[in-house]
C-alpha cells in the first residue's frame, strides 16, 4: 500500500476507517446480544406470583409476624428470611435467570421495596378452598387487584419507579397452588373418592383467577401443576394408611395429585382457546419432581425421602412434636445431599435442580422460554 499513488494512499484511511467503524458496530452489537442471552431479557421483568409455601419469599412472616428461624436460610442467605428451605427456593431462581431482584412479599411493608420487578402474593399454607381466607388464592387475587389500582393511582400523581400500565400488561402472572387443598383433606380423614371430588372445585377456583387477572390486563401466564406430594416424608410418616409404591411413597395421594394436573391442563387447554390474545404456559412440576425423587442417587442426592432438617433418624427423620428450627430439631451437614429439607420443602440443591427443568422447556406445554414475557 506504501507503493501506491497519491490518491491510492487518500482513499487507504477512509476504508480503514470504514473497516474499523464496521467492526465497532459488529463488536458492540454481539456485547449487546451477550447481555440479552444471559437473562433472555430486552426489557425490565415484572412478575406477580400466586400460591403456596413452595413459592413464598417471606410473606407468613411478614403478614402475620410467623416466626420462620434459623436453620432457614442457612445456605445462601446465611439468615432467615421467611423462606421455607435452607437456601432459594424455585422462584428466586427462575428470577435470577432473568437477571432480576427477588420477589418481595407484597405483605412485607417495612421492605421499602416500590416492587419494580413486581410482587410475591403467596403465603405458607394457602389454598384455593375456603375461599375469603386468608391467604387463598381469590383473597391473594384481590390483594393483586388492591396493588395494581393503588399503584396506578400514584403513576397518574407522578410517583417514580412505579409499574405502570404497560407494566401490568406485559408482566408474567405465576400460579403455583392446589397442593393443600389435596393434602389437607386427605389429613382431614377424607376418603379417597371424597378428596377427588373436590378437584372440578379447586380447578374452577383457579379459573376464576386467571380469567380476573385476565380482565386486569394480564395476558401472559405461567401454570404450574401440582407436584408428587404423595412423595413428601411429612404425609408419609403422619399418614395413618401406609399405602406405599416401589419409592416408599403415598399411591393414593399420588394418584390424586395425577387427576389435579389432568384436569389443570385441561383447564389450560380450554383457556388457550377462549383468551385467544393470552400466552398460558403449563408446566408439569409432578414429572419433574417425580423423576428427582426417583432417581436421587444418579443426580448426586441420597435418600430422597429423609430429612435434612428434623427429628427422629430413619426412615423420615420427620418427628411433628420436633420440627425444624423447633427445640431439639436436628440438621445435615450437607444439605446439597438431600431431597427434603422439612419433610414438606426441598433444599435449595433440589431446587436448583428443578429450576434447571423448568428453564429447559422440556416439561413445558407450549414450549416456550421462561423469558418470553420480557422480550420485545
Amino acid at each position: 500500500m506504501s507503493c501506491g499513488g497519491e490518491g491510492e494512499s487518500q482513499r487507504v484511511p477512509f476504508s480503514l476507517h470504514m473497516l474499523l467503524f464496521v467492526w465497532l458496530l459488529f463488536a458492540f452489537c454481539c456485547l449487546g446480544l451477550a447481555d440479552v442471552s444471559v437473562s433472555g431479557c430486552n426489557k425490565a421483568a415484572v412478575i406477580f406470583v400466586f400460591g403456596d409455601s413452595n413459592s413464598d419469599t417471606g410473606g407468613l412472616t411478614s403478614g402475620l409476624g410467623f416466626p420462620i428461624n434459623i436453620p432457614n436460610g442457612r445456605t445462601f442467605f446465611h439468615r432467615s428470611t421467611g423462606r421455607l428451605s435452607d437456601g432459594r427456593l424455585v422462584i428466586d431462581l427462575l428470577c435470577q435467570s432473568l437477571n432480576t431482584n427477588f420477589l418481595t412479599p407484597y405483605l412485607d411493608a417495612l421492605s421499602g421495596s416500590t416492587f419494580t420487578n413486581g410482587a410475591n402474593f403467596a403465603v405458607v399454607g394457602s389454598s384455593t378452598l375456603p375461599k375469603y381466607v386468608p391467604f387463598s388464592l381469590n383473597i391473594q387475587v384481590m390483594q393483586f387487584q388492591h396493588f395494581k389500582a393503588r399503584s396506578l393511582e400514584l403513576v397518574t400523581a407522578g410517583t417514580k419507579n412505579m409499574i405502570n400500565d404497560e407494566g401490568f400488561r406485559d408482566a408474567l402472572y405465576l400460579i403455583d397452588i392446589g397442593q393443600n387443598d389435596l393434602a389437607d383433606s386427605f389429613s382431614k380423614n377424607l376418603s379417597y373418592p371424597q378428596v377427588i371430588k373436590k378437584i372440578p372445585t379447586v380447578i374452577t377456583e383457579i379459573e376464576n383467577a386467571i380469567k380476573s387477572l385476565y380482565n386486569e390486563g394480564g395476558r401472559k401466564f405461567w401454570l404450574h401443576n401440582t407436584g408428587p406430594f404423595g412423595c413428601l416424608p411429612k404425609l408419609i410418616a403422619l399418614s395413618q394408611k401406609k399405602d406405599l409404591d416401589s419409592l416408599g411413597c403415598l399411591s393414593s395421594y399420588n394418584s390424586a395429585a395425577r387427576l389435579f394436573n389432568e384436569a389443570l391442563n385441561h383447564l389450560s387447554q380450554k383457556l388457550r382457546i377462549q383468551l385467544k390474545d393470552a400466552t398460558l404456559v403449563y408446566v408439569d412440576i409432578y414429572a419433574i419432581k417425580y423423576d428427582l425423587i426417583t432417581n436421587a442417587t444418579k443426580y448426586g442426592f441420597s435418600n430422597p425421602l429423609m430429612v435434612c432438617c428434623g427429628y427422629g433418624g430413619p426412615p423420615y427423620n420427620f418427628d411433628v412434636r420436633v420440627t425444624c428450627g423447633q427445640p431439639g430439631y436436628q440438621v445435615c451437614d450437607e444439605g446439597s445431599q438431600y431431597v427434603s429439607w422439612d419433610g414438606i420443602h426441598f433444599t435449595e440443591a433440589a431446587n436448583t435442580w428443578i429450576a434447571s427443568k423448568i428453564l429447559s422447556t422440556a416439561y413445558s406445554t407450549p414450549r416456550i422460554p421462561f423469558s418470553f414475557f420480557c422480550r420485545h
